[in-house]
């Protein structure tokens, strides 16, 4: 046990701890940007919760419209400190930009929302193997697949029941989209293939000599939750995917079927 001399010699030899006007500028950026990051992080706390306390589909109807007003909120009280305009609830700045700009834009958003994905696999499977990482990944996409189906049915004004139809569209405007090739077959009225024909995870993987990532268990659970969000009498069937063999020409396929009775 520390004497009480040297417990005063321990105390003052301890850091200063400043409080927020008393940092500089340069101390206080690092601040701003964690600020941030917690707003992100307890926005996906909320959603979990309610999802869990609540279900999913209740927990994607509150999501619509809190999301809709917390990104008002904070896009508006942003502007006001950073100077720049806003048009309506969207900054000024995207109003402006071309096309092919936007488009780029879009290519962006696409592309760091798989590095997010990507960083946070890697990050579980260095601390818990690779077992822990494929559930949790599996598990994500349990939750972002209907979500991310539900904001581009919103988004794309679909019916409720918009058929194979509604989900060929649907699947054009995923994330995945922009940044990977895919192509699309018709079986019949009744079905359709559709294939991964570029992944960007898979290609970097055989560029570097590495074996296909076995990305099925996941590719189960999020075709087949999208497909039933976009239309509940769609079903799912995986013609194939890693580690399943596939030809060159894809790395996916995945047979959708409307059900009419």
């Amino acid at each position: 046990m520390l004497t009480i001399e040297q417990e005063v010699v321990l105390m003052s030899q301890e850091p200063a701890i400043k409080n927020f006007e008393e940092l500089t500028a340069e101390e206080l950026i690092p601040w701003v940007m964690d600020g941030l990051r917690r707003t992100l992080v307890h926005y996906g706390c909320w959603f979990r919760e309610v999802e869990y306390q609540l279900g999913m589909t209740k927990a994607m109807d509150v999501e619509a419209e809190a999301g809709d007003a917390a990104f008002s909120i904070i896009l508006k009280r942003l502007s006001k400190v950073l100077g720049f305009e806003m048009d309506g609830d969207v900054p000024k700045a995207l109003k402006i930009l071309d096309k092919a700009k936007l488009l780029e834009l879009m290519d962006a958003v696409g592309t760091n929302w798989l590095a997010n994905d990507g960083v946070w696999f890697q990050a579980v499977e260095k601390r818990f193997g690779m077992d822990a990482a494929k559930r949790c990944n599996d598990t994500c996409w349990t939750r972002f697949s209907p979500y991310e189906a539900l904001r581009i049915k919103k988004l794309l004004g679909l019916p409720p029941l918009p058929g194979l139809t509604g989900l060929k569209a649907a699947l054009g405007y995923r994330l995945y989209a922009r940044i990977n090739r895919q192509t699309i077959e018709d079986v019949d009225e009744e079905s359709f293939i559709f294939r991964m024909v570029d992944c960007r995870v898979q290609g970097a993987r055989k560029r570097k000599g590495l074996p296909d990532y076995p990305c099925k268990s996941a590719g189960l659970v999020e075709y087949l939750y999208f497909a039933e969000t976009i239309d509940p009498r769609i079903r799912t069937e995986c013609v194939g995917c890693p580690p399943d063999a596939h030809p060159d020409s894809w790395w996916c396929a995945w047979k959708f079927t409307l059900k009419r009775d």
